[in-house]
């Protein structure tokens, strides 16, 4: 697994590349899987300053197709804090390492960046169990539950780390 590559945002293949990881990840509903798409379409429409989101993907090396990717970015109106808007691995390739060096990679570069700060949101399902325990793993901590927020009984869950 030394070589994992990671490679930034290229263009227009990438919106579908986005929407076929995020199906894959198996975590996702189709309305957010065209959201993560989305985000991908405004980063390319708008540019990297004025849509503030970075995006990472993994590989196996380069010319080998992505087994996942990271959407993170500038909280507005907050001088250093980040948030990581969206993480997928394709499930054929999760509990690799992949998500956690996506993550980590992440973190380094906005860190390079100024944050000191990455905020991560969830769901607070039992069947995001294995999504915030991930993140317990990768270091971060609970720190708010704001009970029915997606829906009733599923709350919206934030972590914290700092950089």
């Amino acid at each position: 697994m030394s070589d994992l590559s990671f490679r930034e945002l290229l263009g227009q293949p990438d919106i579908e590349l986005v929407r076929q990881l995020a199906r894959d990840s198996g975590g996702f509903s189709p309305r957010e899987v065209d959201l993560a798409a989305e985000l991908v379409e405004e980063r390319l429409a708008r540019g990297l300053e004025a849509s503030g989101y970075h995006f990472i993907f993994a590989q196996w090396g380069p010319g080998v197709p992505a087994l996942g990717y990271v959407c993170y970015g500038p909280i507005p109106l907050t001088r250093s804090s980040w948030d990581l808007y969206w993480i997928a691995v394709a499930k054929g390739t999760q509990r690799r390492s992949v998500g956690r060096r996506l993550l980590a990679e992440a973190e380094r570069r906005a860190g390079g960046l100024g944050a000191t700060r990455f905020y991560i949101d969830t769901s607070g399902r039992a069947d995001y169990t294995p999504t915030r325990a991930f993140y317990e793993a990768a270091g971060y901590r609970a720190a708010a539950a704001l009970p029915d927020f997606y829906a009733p009984g599923d709350a919206k869950m934030v972590f914290a780390k700092a950089l």
